[in-house]
């Protein structure tokens, strides 16, 4: 599975070191920026490409940080097939996976260590949709309205 990262100024420290954990446990990591510190640099342009890249690679996931990960997250969902979340807490990130089959998870930079942040992906990256005819349903509906808000 492809793992997409990506963070601006405030998420930057924070993504740094989710990646360098991913790649010390084998995953494949693709980070989309920033590569490089910049306290100017705005989240948008790296919440979008880590969202074209996962709505353009099935089976993948990305991981994103600001300052309070809403930018971000609003950022992310605006691409079709994108399902962003917030990730604020463990149980949050486990019912986002289970029941909304979540492929983004956003981490606030600003606000969360990195140990919860690792705790957080790691139930991310392990937590399988639940497939129950209710949450098929509602990603169903979820479709219907991207479509439709797409004419």
């Amino acid at each position: 599975m492809n793992i997409y990262i990506g963070a601006d100024h405030a998420g930057y420290d924070l993504k740094e070191q989710i990646e360098a954990y991913l790649l010390d446990s084998e995953h494949e990591v693709k980070d989309l920026g920033n590569v490089k510190f910049e306290d100017d640099d705005d989240y948008p342009e790296y919440a979008d490409a880590v969202a074209e890249a996962v709505a353009g690679d099935p089976g993948s996931v990305g991981i994103l940080s600001c300052g309070n990960a809403e930018g971000v997250t609003i950022v992310a969902n605006k691409t079709k097939g994108i399902r962003a979340a917030l990730g604020f807490s463990v149980e949050a990130t486990k019912t986002t996976r289970e029941d909304d089959d979540a492929n983004v998870i956003c981490l606030p930079g600003r606000m969360m260590d990195f140990d919860e942040a690792v705790k957080i992906v790691d139930t991310f990256l392990n937590t399988p949709f639940s497939g129950e005819e209710r949450h098929v349903r509602r990603l169903e509906k979820l479709e219907e309205i991207e479509d439709d808000n797409m004419k």
